[in-house]
């Protein structure tokens, strides 16, 4: 088989706000597409809850710069990328099966540029077209995970775009490098790292990725910095926020404000409660 059913080991949760106590209240897997769609598909994920006789819990998340298309009954949609946190009210019992798209990963399959995209969110239908309609029911019928991401395979493999597109696999290498390389904290080291112009770098996110070089970088350290307060270390401000390319930890401060709608005092103090 092309796929791997078993759920995917690497089961971090960075990018969920305060990630701790929602483990007592779903459960969260992630699986492998398709060998012929890890170009444009990082993963699928699951979550699944049952929160029957309990209060409905809301999960903030500090999203990745990928599209996701979510199977929800009743509510499929696909979702660009959101610049702030988000909250999810999970209540009953209920399953959302999901795609994961690499960034960049879902301009071949939409053909405009992902910035109409970002905070905003599509009907299936209005990507897939209407013979897409019937994907919810027929996925979210099936009991087993294997079979869904099995069934989401054959969508996806069935619409994969006719022609190649090299600059998705250039924006997977750059993102990825972004991911492993915490020293690149500006656009003109990416740009520099992948002999590319400023402008070059800004112009294919805008087209592929839906958000700026810069707020991905952003977005990246910014995890890196909640994934440690949540593990319990202790964060000097003022050498981090060095460490992250600001100038003084007031601007740094700002800019965390602005995405997580709390300061980075407050977010210490509410994650270790």
């Amino acid at each position: 088989m092309e796929s791997h059913m078993d759920p995917i080991a690497d089961h971090s949760t960075r990018g969920i706000v305060q990630a701790g106590p929602g483990k007592m209240k779903y459960k969260l897997s992630r699986y492998d597409p398709a060998e012929r769609l890890r170009t444009f598909v990082q993963h699928y994920w699951v979550v699944e809850w049952d929160l029957r006789g309990q209060e409905p819990y809301r999960q903030t998340v500090l999203s990745h710069p990928n599209v996701n298309l979510v199977i929800e009954r009743g509510n499929t949609r696909i979702y660009g990328i959101w610049e702030k946190t988000s909250t999810q009210v999970l209540q009953g019992k209920g399953r959302v099966f999901a795609v994961k798209f690499n960034p960049g990963g879902f301009y071949p399959f939409w053909r405009k540029p992902l910035s109409n995209l970002t905070r905003q969110s599509l009907a299936i239908e209005d990507v897939f077209g209407t013979e897409a309609l019937t994907l919810e029911e027929d996925i979210l019928s099936r009991d087993d995970v294997g079979s869904q991401v099995e069934r989401m395979n054959r969508f996806l493999l069935e619409r994969l775009p006719e022609q190649p597109d090299d600059n998705v696999e250039l924006l997977n290498e750059i993102v990825a490098t972004l991911v492993s390389d915490h020293g690149i904290l500006r656009v003109e080291q990416l740009a520099s790292r992948f002999s590319l112009g400023a402008r070059t770098i800004q112009r294919l996110f805008d087209k592929y990725v839906g958000v700026s070089p810069k707020g991905v970088i952003q977005r990246f350290r910014l995890h890196e910095v909640t994934e440690r307060i949540e593990k319990g270390e202790n964060v000097d401000w003022v050498q981090l926020s060095h460490d992250m390319g600001y100038y003084d930890q007031a601007h740094f401060i700002r800019d965390f404000k602005a995405i997580m709608d709390k300061s980075p005092e407050e977010y210490v103090r509410e994650t270790r409660l």
